[in-house]
């Protein structure tokens, strides 16, 4: 039953939080591999893939958050207290972003076990959110990535366990059908679309899914935002998936058993806040589970060395243990 006017119904088990897109889809994923008490009470975004992911679950729909938007935060506590202040909550489990603040401080004053993993884009350390509730004695904090595993970060394994590289085809692959995916943050990643079109064959069949990035004037169809149906079914069908080097949508792009090219954003040219995406640029190649190149270096040989390769789902990934 989903929530009406930002009211949640009472509430026990265990609450999940997070923003939309990557952070979402992680915690999605990841909870059905923690021992939580059920029921799953969801508290995130109202967008067309947070409605078709949570439809038929409880869900309190919270203001959206922004990256380090403070403001954000603020405007989310009253919804923290009403959710928090109603039923017997078990626990409370974030992926972030910062619509975590709002919640794991709160849980924890009240006595409520609080548990923030942090994303798998964030190969090389905390983001800002992380840092910040490292300093709340009580929470508990994970990492995607065992190399920067410490007293304070637990290791615990990661979305991408459920995945596999299958050995490249000897074959080469023509590329005729591509999917672009960009996500849906509030950034132009006007570089790597210049670069797609100047790379891809011109009979190639193209779904561009573009987000912020204005478009009008390169003399191609492409689309904000695509209905998720519209856009599995494009990744399924593509030859080849590029997308920014984003947690989320590497996550899509693999369910759809494609080996992304993922392409960072870059803070230098006001595409991120950060450099993180360079991070999970470099980490998942390592692990056969991508290709990945700058903008300006991306060629289409990139693109037919990833469509030589697809990406299996494991069919029992090993248990997340908190605590």
């Amino acid at each position: 039953m989903t929530s009406e006017n930002g009211h949640p119904p009472p509430v026990s088990g265990t609450v999940l939080v997070a923003s939309t897109g990557g952070h979402l889809s992680e915690l999605h994923q990841l909870a059905h591999r923690m021992s939580l008490e059920r029921p799953f009470h969801w508290v995130t975004f109202q967008t067309p893939q947070s409605t078709a992911l949570l439809h038929g679950q409880p869900v309190a729909w919270a203001a959206y958050t922004g990256q380090r938007d403070l403001k954000g935060v603020a405007r989310n506590l009253p919804l923290a207290h009403r959710v928090l202040d109603r039923g017997t909550v078990s626990a409370v489990v974030s992926t972030g972003a910062a619509i975590a603040l709002a919640f794991l401080p709160l849980a924890r004053a009240r006595g409520i076990d609080a548990h923030y993993v942090e994303g798998i884009a964030r190969a090389e350390g905390p983001s800002m959110t992380g840092r910040l509730l490292g300093r709340i004695p009580g929470i508990k904090l994970y990492t995607q990535w065992p190399q920067w595993e410490d007293e304070t970060w637990r290791y615990r394994g990661s979305v991408f366990d459920r995945f596999e590289a299958q050995k490249a085809r000897t074959t080469r692959v023509t590329i005729r059908r591509v999917a672009v995916l960009l996500g849906t943050m509030p950034y132009s990643f006007r570089r790597l679309v210049e670069q797609l079109v100047r790379i891809l064959p011109s009979d190639a069949e193209v779904t561009w899914q573009v987000g912020e990035t204005p478009t009008d004037d390169l003399g191609i169809v492409a689309h904000r935002t695509l209905p998720p149906d519209e856009l599995r079914r494009a990744l399924v069908q593509a030859d080849v998936v590029v997308g920014h080097a984003g947690g989320g949508s590497a996550l899509q792009v693999m369910e759809a058993g494609k080996c992304p090219v993922l392409v960072p954003r870059e803070a230098a040219h006001r595409e991120h806040v950060d450099d993180h995406q360079l991070q999970i640029a470099k980490m998942l190649p390592a692990l056969g589970l991508a290709v990945a190149a700058r903008a300006q270096e991306l060629s289409l040989s990139h693109l037919e060395e990833a469509a030589q390769r697809s990406i299996l789902t494991v069919p029992e990934p090993p248990a997340f243990q908190l605590g």
